[in-house]
């Protein structure tokens, strides 16, 4: 592309945020006529509404049928916190890290809650070896790296014998890819990504192991009144049955509804997961090969289906940080791909979001493009220099 021709193809949809994601194909604001809004959650319709919510998850992620699951408040960040702040302490801990987020949930650990954890990290694009892991501990880890572009390919290296607990913030992983519930005993997400729901709720769902852990251990800290989920040693059962914590936005409740049920039409979540795959093959399939982008991820095993991160390889580029952004900028500026740039803390590059409400056809459209800013962008730096 050194003549610099503009692609003729463009996206239909070119809404490739990771976070709040692109709506459902097709959605309209009419699709939430439905909604009860100016009545109380607490109202039989408002009940009705959260608990027809909370089975949908269920039958759409095969939840198992003893595991409890609550919408909770502050998106997949309370629902982490929730986990961590109400679970930790009984048990030594170990902590693995390889992208911000995980980052974070170790500054919780153990400057907040100031546990004597392990922690265990790897560098973005790779992810930490769960050979090493104990898991006689309780461990806490993102199932995938929202921002670093690789995930945890399996849930093989987690025994099913554990004596601690697992605490999985899978929040870019639900509804895309698989989750084995019997290995993981707590799992948190937000609607606004995979979804592409509104955001600031989130999701907590216990196995027994964890609901056993809340009834007979009382953390040495206070708890805030949103992360309280006992009550005279018993589990607050309410929270998982659409009794919130707090009020939730109904609107947002029927959006969510409303993404489920589009989610049964395509065949849950297997059609779910090969919508996702398929758009992560039409990232990979563009680059392969090219000498100037690849995956940020390094091992094709743990590369991410969701947040498809890439980096620049050129070795004309002067600046990679302001290269990448001014790629970013100018797919913006052409329509063609919205916050599609990485996050601020990780490498520069791109990221792309190819979670399941994305259209494969949009994402073979994105391509071209790419490459047609970096060749611009080259230009643009051969004129300034």
């Amino acid at each position: 592309m050194s003549d610099l021709t503009i692609p003729a193809a463009r996206p239909v949809n070119p809404r490739f945020s990771s976070g709040p994601c692109t709506k459902i194909p097709g959605f309209t604001l009419d699709m939430l006529a439905d909604a009860p809004l100016g009545r109380s959650h607490r109202a039989a319709i408002g009940k009705a509404k959260l608990a027809e919510a909370i089975d949908l998850t269920r039958a759409v992620l095969d939840v198992p049928a003893d595991y409890r699951i609550g919408i909770v408040p502050a998106s997949d960040t309370g629902a982490v916190e929730m986990a961590l702040w109400s679970l930790l302490g009984a048990r030594p801990v170990e902590m693995l890290a390889w992208e911000s987020f995980g980052e974070g949930w170790v500054t919780d650990v153990v400057k907040q809650l100031k546990l004597d954890a392990v922690v265990k990290k790897a560098p973005y694009g790779e992810i930490v070896d769960f050979g090493t892991v104990d898991f006689d501990k309780d461990v806490v880890f993102t199932w995938n790296g929202t921002t670093s572009g690789v995930r945890l390919p399996n849930g093989d290296a987690i025994p099913a014998d554990r004596q601690g607990l697992t605490i999985c913030d899978a929040t870019s992983a639900a509804f895309a890819m698989d989750l084995p519930f019997e290995k993981l005993d707590v799992v948190t997400f937000s609607w606004q990504k995979v979804l592409g729901g509104e955001g600031a709720h989130g999701v907590l769902i216990l196995s027994p192991r964890a609901v056993e852990r809340l009834e007979s251990y009382a953390p040495a800290w206070p708890l805030p009144k949103i992360f309280r989920m006992t009550k005279g040693g018993k589990l607050i059962e309410g929270i998982f049955k659409g009794e919130t914590i707090n009020t939730p936005s109904m609107l947002c409740v029927e959006d969510y509804l409303v993404a489920l049920k589009w989610a049964q039409s395509i065949g849950g979540r297997k059609g779910l997961i090969a919508r996702a795959d398929a758009n992560a093959k039409a990232v990979r399939d563009f680059i392969a090969g090219k000498g100037w982008i690849a995956d940020l991820a390094v091992d094709p095993a743990t590369a991410s289906t969701t947040s498809v991160c890439l980096k620049f390889t050129d070795p004309r580029i002067v600046d990679g940080a302001a290269f990448a952004k001014a790629v970013a900028k100018r797919l913006e500026k052409e329509g063609v791909a919205l916050d599609a740039g990485a996050y601020r803390d990780a490498p520069p590059g791109l990221r792309i979001w190819c979670g399941s409400t994305v259209e494969t056809s949009d994402v073979q459209a994105l391509m071209p493009w790419i490459e047609w800013a970096f060749e611009t962008e080259i230009a643009a730096q051969s004129v300034a220099a």
